[in-house]
């Protein structure tokens, strides 16, 4: 058995003929006529399919581009296609319409519609459309039209409480039921001339786009992991921090990542001074530093996320961090949850704002250490539509390590996007309370096929000063998002519970 799914050409017409007239019973004078099928070929090959079995076709799928914009796609079939003239045949449209599916009788059991549905999603994804629409019947409601509104039988057959041929089958390859249509195809007593308005969306569509070419979907995630050290002048600090800069640029990297507190070996000159003063002393470096990696992130083209810094704003000290742009813009994220030790030693602060950040590659999120073990911050994010969670963090044990780690991975999972943490490593003997780093920076995805099995993307070797490349794809995501194998952020209960934002 010799089987392909290709797309139809005009030679194939007299197979097409007899394999429709044997899955409708129907005469020839009721088939495509030639012209019909030249006329579909001419316009838009790429959406006539067919199946080919052994040589001959026994399946197809035909279809037509509409503009949503311009054309009911409420109409009456027979208005749709024009007559068999196709006039609405819009190659600039959004939606693709199908027209036409059917298999011969003899072969229904190898499942060739399936493979005619996925080629079809295939070229919708290809050509981004927003979606395919489709009449479909409902041939067994004559049976249930005495005690069944079409709303009711509709319903039985989403609960399988009802088997219907059509409804069935489309409902099984994701398509939902938009609308219920009336007069669709006289003379359809089987269907007593209703049908359903199908629709699948294309979960990678995308609107902006002028062209069948995606998206960049795959980002490039460039990591440093820092090691602590002594710089005799501020210029020596920029000169490492650009060494890093250039290395990740150099390898295409989209988003550099730097660790949490990553500017504090600048603490050094004022180590006889109190914890908070010798912390207010290097904010005063705060903004001259931000714009210098703004600069890098101009100059290198790379999204910086410039770890954070302390900052004093009247008399209240905070730790934020930068999100500078590589078009120049700069966003900026406060800590919201301060560690026992930060407000013991620096008298630090929370920020009150919690948001997502768009970027060329699309929408992020932006938590400081301790901030990614309250899992309430990372979900609000992600119903923002944060797709990638940048986490910059400082650890001095391994067990503070290992609960930035293990939270950031559950961050991963329950919200359905990529989680990437890095931090600092070895030691700043002459800086009080910063005297030794642990890190393993790393990315993490969630946990489903589509992904590592252990749902780590990457991750660095344990405390050695090194930078992690890491590609991510958001595709990835969208699939995940609607076909996963358990689909969290669709299965909430929202009935129950809900997590959102009092201010």
């Amino acid at each position: 058995m010799d089987i392909k799914v290709r797309q139809l050409t005009k030679k194939d017409y007299n197979d097409l003929r007899k394999s429709m007239q044997e899955a409708y019973d129907c005469k020839e004078v009721e088939t495509w006529s030639r012209k019909n099928i030249i006329d579909l070929i001419d316009i838009f090959p790429e959406g006539q399919l067919c199946v080919e079995l052994d040589g001959h076709v026994v399946a197809c799928a035909l279809a037509i581009i509409l503009n949503s914009k311009n054309t009911n796609i409420y109409d009456k079939y027979y208005n749709i296609i024009d007559e068999g003239k196709f006039t609405k045949h819009d190659i600039e449209g959004d939606v693709l319409y199908g027209i036409e599916v059917f298999v011969h009788p003899k072969h229904r059991e190898l499942r060739l519609g399936r493979r005619l549905y996925d080629a079809r999603k295939e070229l919708c994804e290809e050509w981004n459309l927003k979606s395919i629409v489709a009449g479909g019947r409902i041939p067994n409601y004559h049976k249930y039209a005495d005690k069944l509104s079409t709303k009711q039988y509709i319903e039985k057959v989403k609960k399988k409480e009802i088997y219907d041929p059509t409804l069935t089958f489309q409902l099984s390859n994701d398509f939902h039921v938009k609308k219920i249509l009336k007069n669709y195809l006289p003379n359809d007593e089987e269907s007593m001339e209703y049908a359903t308005l199908l629709e699948w969306n294309n979960i990678y569509y995308d609107a902006e786009a002028r062209s069948i070419s995606p998206a960049k979907q795959t980002i490039r995630l460039g990591l440093v992991q820092w090691q602590m050290r002594s710089f005799s002048t501020l210029e020596a600090f920029y000169d490492q921090v650009e060494f890093f800069v250039d290395a990740v640029s150099d390898y295409g990297a989209d988003f550099i990542l730097l660790p949490e507190f990553f500017n504090t070996p600048l603490m050094s000159p004022y180590n006889d001074l109190p914890e908070r003063e010798a912390m207010k002393k290097l904010a005063e470096h705060t903004r001259e530093i931000k714009e210098k990696i703004l600069s890098f992130a101009v100059s290198y083209n790379v999204n910086i996320i410039a770890g954070s810094m302390p900052i004093v704003e009247g008399t209240k000290l905070f730790n934020i961090s930068y999100l500078c742009h590589r078009s120049g813009k700069i966003d900026a994220y406060k800590k919201v949850h301060i560690t026992p030790n930060e407000l013991r030693y620096y008298g630090l602060e929370g920020g009150s704002e919690v948001k997502v950040f768009d970027t060329d590659c699309g929408k992020v999120g932006l938590l400081i250490c301790y901030d990614v073990e309250f899992p309430e911050l990372s979900r609000i994010l992600a119903d923002q539509g944060m797709k990638i969670l940048f986490v910059p963090y400082m650890t001095d044990t391994q067990n503070g390590y290992m609960r930035v780690r293990y939270c950031a991975q559950a961050r991963a999972i329950e919200n359905e996007c990529y989680v990437a943490i890095a931090g600092s490593v070895g030691n700043l003997p002459r800086v009080n309370n910063m005297d030794i780093q642990y890190s393993q920076s790393a990315v993490f995805t969630p946990s489903d096929f589509a992904f590592p099995n252990n749902a780590i993307k990457a991750e660095a070797t344990p405390n050695t000063e090194m930078v992690l490349i890491a590609d991510v794809d958001l595709y990835a995501l969208r699939d995940l998002h609607e076909y996963g194998t358990v689909k969290i952020m669709k299965d909430r209960r929202k009935d129950l519970y809900e997590v959102k934002l009092l201010k």
